[in-house]
């Protein structure tokens, strides 16, 4: 680890993991500024709260020195970059020494630490919240197991989505997509795992994986760097997580509802505000759980963190205390706004499995209400047609479905394109009524006037959405108070 502080500029600073690396250079005693093509809540909250102004949109001039500090020793060039950005153009003339987001956060705070990688093209942001936070109840009584971390999210227990300690255990989420424009391998293999939290593997990222063999490939090279004195701990419902772990030299165990499972989920239902359940170990009662996430998908992934925690030593009555007591995520079935009987709830979907079991959740908490998807087909999956018919299966679960237009549309070749009219027409010819609409503006308009008391909306996106998050509730206020 650098003991010496140096200006470090990040290029893309707003993405999660790169605002929370800010923050854990920051804390190291760099001299951090950054820039982005745009900022939005929450990593421009949390870099504001840090003092590091976010320079918009990127240019070369963002990295001339200044009064305050000279120009950067090292530029961090986010994946969102490629060849042709001003910032990447002008590192590569004057030879301005650059490096990758993953690469940095294993020189900077992995080295000499234990390394424990959640990974998994689902549940990877709340699995790791959920285990730091086993960690910091741990630490109440054994100092030494305060954790640091690194979430691709904001852990509302913390407050933040990164900690930085002097003790060995440092909790990362691994991301599968690719580390920069001159390192198309996946972020997580530079993390060299100890331990490992395997949650799903399914298509993901159509944009940088050609087909689920690619993705598996990436899952099975993680696997590999796992010693053989490590854990694995493995959905145990996914064909393509067995494979990816058939051939791993280190221990593994198998979580989900089998009878084989080691870690097997029993008995789990969701009453009085809070979700319950019983975990069984190889046959025998283990403990009875209990948080305040809804989801079948949320069991899972509090029953993957505390088979990892008790896999590395911590007490049951630790790991029960600490699940009982967990919040959730930013952006992870977050209710926003409550108006005029109308729930209004914020969630990061990103893929056709992320939506159903976001609406399968929102089922089980308001059985009884009207549910409404509000989807931005945002991320680099939905904006491709290659997972339309599950699109489609996935938003049947609500009531009502709303689409907005393809984020960026023209950025996607016109064959690959997801038709969002296409998707309206099938909704509505399975009998789920459906409309499009342009963008956030014309949602806020056409859809408020619909609502009813009781109504739940859920807003789905991986981005800003244009602000609908703050638009819908002042409208639907505007509308309570005539």
């Amino acid at each position: 680890m650098s003991t010496s502080s140096r200006h470090i500029h990040l290029s893309g600073i707003c993405g999660t993991a790169m605002a929370s690396l800010a923050g854990l250079l920051q804390l190291q005693g760099h001299r951090i500024t950054g820039s982005d093509k745009a900022a939005y809540p929450p990593m421009s909250d949390l870099l504001g709260a840090l003092g590091i102004r976010v320079m918009e949109p990127y240019a070369e001039a963002n990295l001339d020195a200044s009064v305050e500090l000279p120009g950067p020793d090292l530029v961090v060039i986010g994946n969102a970059l490629s060849r042709g950005n001003p910032e990447v153009e002008r590192v590569l003339d004057e030879r301005i020494p650059f490096t990758s987001m993953a690469a940095l956060l294993r020189e900077e705070f992995l080295e000499g630490r234990e390394s424990l990688v959640v990974a998994g093209t689902h549940g990877k942001t709340t699995t790791t919240s959920m285990l730091a936070w086993i960690y910091q109840v741990a630490a109440r009584e054994h100092p030494a197991l305060e954790p640091s971390f690194l979430i691709g999210g904001v852990a509302e227990n913390f407050g933040t989505s990164f900690q930085l300690r002097p003790t060995r255990t440092f909790i990362v989420e691994g991301d599968e997509y690719d580390t920069a424009f001159f390192d198309k391998g996946p972020k997580f293999l530079h993390y060299f795992p100890d331990a490992l939290i395997l949650t799903h593997v399914e298509f993901d990222h159509a944009d940088i994986y050609a087909d689920l063999e690619a993705v598996k490939t990436a899952f099975k090279r993680l696997v590999n760097l796992v010693p053989r004195r490590g854990l694995i701990v493995a959905y145990d419902g996914s064909a393509n997580v067995s494979e990816c772990v058939e051939r791993a030299l280190c221990r593994v165990e198998r979580y989900g509802f089998f009878e084989t499972s080691e870690w097997r989920i029993r008995n789990l239902r969701h009453e009085d505000g809070l979700t319950r359940w019983e975990v069984w170990r190889v046959g025998a009662l283990w403990a009875e759980l209990e948080m305040r996430m809804a989801g079948e998908h949320n069991a899972l992934n509090a029953t993957a963190a505390a088979a990892l925690a008790a896999g590395q030593g911590i007490g049951k009555e630790t790991i029960c205390a600490a699940l009982a007591s967990f919040k959730s995520v930013k952006r992870r079935l977050e209710v926003r706004a409550q108006v005029g009987g109308v729930t209004v709830i914020d969630d990061f979907a990103h893929h056709p499995t992320a939506i159903r079991e976001t609406l399968r959740a929102l089922r089980s908490v308001y059985p009884q209400s009207r549910l409404w998807a509000i989807l931005e087909p945002r991320s680099n999956t939905l904006r491709r047609k290659v997972l339309e018919a599950e699109l489609v299966e996935s938003l049947r679960l609500a009531d009502r479905v709303v689409l907005a237009g393809v984020y960026q549309q023209q950025l996607i070749p016109e064959a690959e394109r997801l038709r969002p009219e296409d998707v309206v027409r099938m909704l509505n010819a399975a009998g789920t009524q459906a409309e499009l609409c342009a963008d956030a503006e014309a949602i806020v308009e056409g859809i408020t006037s619909q609502l009813e008391s009781g109504d739940v909306l859920a807003i789905l996106s991986n981005g800003g959405f244009d602000g609908i998050y703050e638009k819908l509730p002042v409208r639907l206020k505007e509308l309570s108070s005539l």
